[in-house]
């Protein structure tokens, strides 16, 4: 553990000391062992509460990685099946032309639903009533399966709904009972951080001469909120206690642990888990306008890869820059959580450049 631990160590604290990056978590695990467990920087720049590799950080589309996992979990204890048609449980769902819609279909980010009903805005995320009712009333912009575009907040709602239509169980209780505390990482994954938890975690913080201005823009499918990450979003005491299961609160450790968890069979089987990992839908995103290329619930491909590695790597990376992913070929789970947000991803590309670097002397 100690090289690779020592380099990426030093590593942020290079980045914080330059002030390239305010606090950081790595972990890493392989073939079960946790070979990397980083922090530096402060949790909180206000008081200097110092940022430990235990304390959860608000870290946005990172939090998919923990539904999308759940999704597989439901389809293992055989509350689901992939081609389970979302009406069959959600029967309010099946309207204007949804009918066809299943969990493949969701987990695809194929549903049509790729941006949130316009009267619902971050005031209304912690209200899973209205959110869901929203989007069962809804239309879809394409028919079910037909195209794919990023479903920034409407994918964690829909699988859970779909959670809790079939097990009554809210997601936060299911991430707790089915993932943190089976994996003895009770307090470090969150959808709705109790109250008691809030004063523990980390605050983000954003410089505005970072970002692109933005523009409006009324051909636009998501709404400005949807499609820049803020930090006054991941502050606000109201959505980190809810339950809003495309976002969520995790450690770069609790992340990687629960990776390293599927990965080694432990969350689903051998056979489920090669059919999750494998390629599910390949096209062009119609949010983004970039190929894509997905699993059932993730992304393929490390970012940064080079293209002579053909990575199988999936996870989802996090608007701001944070970043968690397993990658099958190598027996490697890899998250990085951060404080600072930015419109780039070049602290996980210069981290994960050090952990290739280091496989590659490895084999």
């Amino acid at each position: 553990m100690s090289d690779l631990q020592d380099r990426i160590q030093r590593r942020l604290d290079t980045l914080v000391g330059t002030g390239a990056e305010t606090g950081v978590q790595v972990a890493v695990y392989q073939d079960g062992a946790l070979i990397v467990d980083a922090a530096a920087g402060p949790a909180d720049p206000g008081t200097g509460r110092p940022l430990t590799s235990r304390t959860p950080i608000f870290s946005f589309s990172t939090g998919k990685n923990l539904a999308a996992t759940l999704a597989h979990m439901l389809v293992a204890r055989g509350f689901l099946g992939y081609d389970s048609l979302v009406r069959d449980h959600w029967p309010e769902f099946g309207v204007r032309g949804k009918a066809t819609t299943t969990l493949r279909h969701v987990l695809t980010h194929t549903t049509g639903l790729p941006a949130m009903p316009r009267e619902i805005t971050p005031a209304e995320l912690p209200d899973w009533s209205r959110v869901c009712g929203a989007l069962a009333a809804a239309e879809p912009r394409w028919r079910p399966g037909a195209a794919m575009g990023y479903h920034a907040y409407t994918f964690g709602h829909l699988v859970g709904e779909l959670a809790r239509r079939t097990t009554g169980r809210p997601m936060r209780e299911l991430l707790r009972e089915w993932i943190t505390a089976p994996l003895g990482i009770e307090g470090q994954l969150f959808f709705a951080a109790p109250l008691e938890s809030l004063p523990g975690l980390a605050r983000l913080e954003q410089r505005a001469e970072q970002w692109p201005a933005v523009q409006g823009d009324g051909d636009a499918i998501l709404a400005p909120w949807e499609s820049g990450p803020r930090a006054d979003f991941g502050n606000d005491d109201a959505i980190l206690r809810a339950d809003i299961p495309s976002v969520g609160s995790a450690t770069a450790h609790g992340l990687a642990a629960m990776f390293d968890a599927l990965l080694r069979g432990e969350l689903v089987g051998s056979a489920q888990f090669e059919e999750l990992s494998a390629p599910a839908y390949e096209g062009v995103d119609q949010v983004f306008g970039t190929p894509t290329r997905m699993a059932l619930g993730f992304p393929i491909g490390r970012i940064g890869a080079p293209a002579a590695e053909n990575s199988v790597a999936f996870g989802w990376p996090g608007g701001g820059g944070s970043y968690a992913y397993a990658d099958p070929a190598r027996g490697v789970a890899f998250a990085l959580t951060k404080t600072r947000l930015v419109p780039n991803f070049d602290t996980a590309l210069s981290v994960t450049t050090i952990l290739s670097d280091h496989l590659a002397r490895m084999t």
